[in-house]
């Protein structure tokens, strides 16, 4: 709450009680309210409307980009495994048709066929011959496993359905995971054999582990009962079963999204390697994938927050900026009117002062001539018993006359239009004018009045009207801040030779530090509660401007307030009617 009354608008809870029926027109936090949220919304929404249509454009186009290169990169895999076991296969079918099954017999001729293999293509571990009983006539590796019985061997008896069969990872009679390649080839004499190739896994292993090694994702191989075929960094090493599904069969590369057995969501690149029992998968985490897009996420949503935040700070600061300047328009427009009012006000009681001074002074001519006729028969008469006490009476009501004489030709001089230029005047006789009208007050309220002055204080040239009305403010505003018994000094003294000094000083409630900052600003007062308007030191302090003279105000609470006023012997210049400048001539 205390923030909030330091930074509070001075329009926030202002209320124009004269508005009647318009009071909308000058209701400034309703249009704060209108400009901030308005310019809000036409900030806000069209940002906030791009920034979510270009946030999921932006990532539906990088999960789309991620499907792409998945799908890419999975058709790629696919296609060097398939070219490693077609080249094969292809190597092996041309041995067969190249040489007989008594050269292919021969060992010396199968070690060196294998040789050449290995030179040629690479990947062959063995060579063997098997003939139709599934007996090995021929063995060149580095198992003994010449003579060995085949016929009941799972791959044996699926490769007797094709000419050419690849098998899967198995262990066979080497307790060893290997792979085999099986080319079927007849004989003339309607028999045939099996020309057989271990090929090296650790080839399919290196290809893979490349890929998992550049962050690229898990990539393995699996038959169709999903036991992996090569090591999987997540699911396990070979003859393992993966827990996801076995994706189903498509002869295309394909892409899929589905969450493993932990909830996580997975991007599956899938693709059955043809002619061969395998499925080649390449597995990744969504959310590794995503993570640099997260990153630039959160980059973006930082963005955008800082400039919400801007834009709510840069609003709601031209909008009070600029509400604010429309409330102190509107309260200089307030003032003028009153200024104009108090003017007019000042003007009809002038008026009527010199219509009751005139209207005054034709009785008291009467009254005075009568008198004076009274007095000068009491003269022939001297010898009448009551003739003193008669003398004495008519002198009364010729004093009495006189006094009404002076009021009224106070009255007239208050109600006198101020001269066109300013005129020599002495600042002592102006403000024993002023106190003239205030002297019933003060003995009323018995408040004390000092003048000090001295007796050779030289005039100055000023506007005697402004002067009456600005020593009339001043101590009219001396005489509200004293209780009864108050004290009030007037001093002048001569400022060397730029003008004079006028202290006014009382001893009443004196003003706070808090507010004596604001005392020259239109419609502040201490005193709304007894009727203050908060325009009388306004309206003095724009007179001594006027004057070229200079107020200040020196006030503790408690023991009193002085009003200091500075005025020069000689206002300096006055724009003329042709708009040069213009030295005052004294009047």
């Amino acid at each position: 709450m205390q923030i909030w009354k330091k930074i509070k608008p001075d329009f926030w809870d202002h209320q124009d009680i004269a508005a009647g029926p318009f009071k909308y027109l000058f209701n400034f936090r309703r249009i704060w309210s209108i400009a901030v949220f308005l310019t809000l919304g036409v900030s806000l929404i069209p940002l906030l409307t791009l920034s979510v249509a270009g946030y999921n454009l932006t990532q539906k186009s990088i999960e789309s980009e991620m499907l792409l290169r998945t799908a890419r990169l999975t058709s790629n895999i696919r296609r060097t495994v398939s070219f490693f076991l077609s080249e094969r296969k292809a190597a092996m079918d041309f041995i067969v048709q190249d040489n007989t099954f008594d050269q292919l017999t021969t060992q010396a001729r199968l070690a060196v066929i294998l040789e050449n293999l290995k030179r040629g293509f690479g990947g062959f571990v063995d060579l063997g011959v098997i003939d139709s009983s599934g007996r090995q006539r021929t063995y060149i590796g580095p198992y003994r496993l010449k003579g060995k019985d085949y016929s009941n061997q799972e791959w044996f008896k699926e490769g007797l359905d094709s000419n050419a069969y690849v098998s899967d990872i198995f262990l066979g009679f080497r307790q060893v995971a290997h792979m085999v390649i099986a080319i079927k080839h007849r004989l003339k004499n309607g028999s045939f054999y099996v020309l057989r190739a271990t090929l090296d896994t650790e080839i399919f292993n290196r290809m893979l582990s490349t890929l998992v090694s550049s962050g690229q994702g898990d990539a393995f191989i699996i038959n169709y009962e999903g036991v992996l075929q090569t090591p999987s960094i997540h699911y396990g090493n070979v003859f393992d079963k993966i827990p996801l599904k076995v994706p189903e069969y498509s002869s295309k590369t394909c892409v899929l999204q589905e969450f493993d057995p932990a909830g996580r969501l997975l991007v599956i690149g899938y693709a059955y390697i043809a002619d061969t029992s395998c499925i080649l998968m390449i597995v990744k985490y969504q959310r590794e994938i995503m993570e640099l897009w997260h990153k630039t996420r959160m980059l973006l949503g930082l963005f955008l927050a800082v400039s919400i935040v801007v834009i709510f700070v840069v609003v709601f600061g031209m909008g009070t900026y600029m509400v604010g300047k429309i409330y102190d328009a509107d309260q200089k427009r307030v003032m003028t009117l009153h200024e104009v009012e108090y003017s007019n006000k000042m003007a009809s009681l002038g008026r009527l002062s010199a219509g009751v001074a005139h209207e005054i002074n034709n009785p008291l001519a009467i009254i005075n001539e009568k008198a004076g006729l009274m007095k000068d028969m009491l003269s022939f008469n001297a010898e009448h018993p009551l003739h003193k006490k008669l003398v004495s009476l008519v002198d009364s009501v010729i004093s009495s006359v006189e006094r009404c004489a002076t009021i009224t030709r106070r009255l007239l001089n208050f109600a006198r239009p101020s001269d066109a230029l300013p005129v020599k005047v002495n600042v002592k006789e102006i403000i024993q004018e002023v106190l003239g009208f205030l002297q019933k007050e003060a003995e009323y309220r018995s408040i004390s009045v000092s003048i000090f002055a001295p007796d050779d204080l030289p005039p100055v040239e000023s506007d005697r009207g402004k002067l009456q009305e600005i020593f009339l403010n001043l101590i009219n505003n001396s005489f509200a801040a004293m209780t009864e018994g108050g004290e009030l000094a007037i001093m002048v003294k001569k400022r060397g030779d730029k003008g004079v000094y006028v202290t006014i000083k009382d001893n009443g409630c004196g003003i706070s530090q808090k507010d004596i900052g604001r005392v020259f600003e239109p419609f502040f007062s201490t005193k709304r509660s007894v009727g203050g308007t908060g325009l009388g030191l306004s309206i003095t302090y724009g007179l001594i401007q006027e004057l070229e003279g200079t107020i200040s105000v020196q006030s503790e609470v408690g023991k009193g307030t002085s009003f200091i006023i500075t005025l020069p012997f000689r206002m300096k210049k006055k724009k003329g009617r042709g708009g040069e400048d213009e030295d005052f001539v004294s009047g």
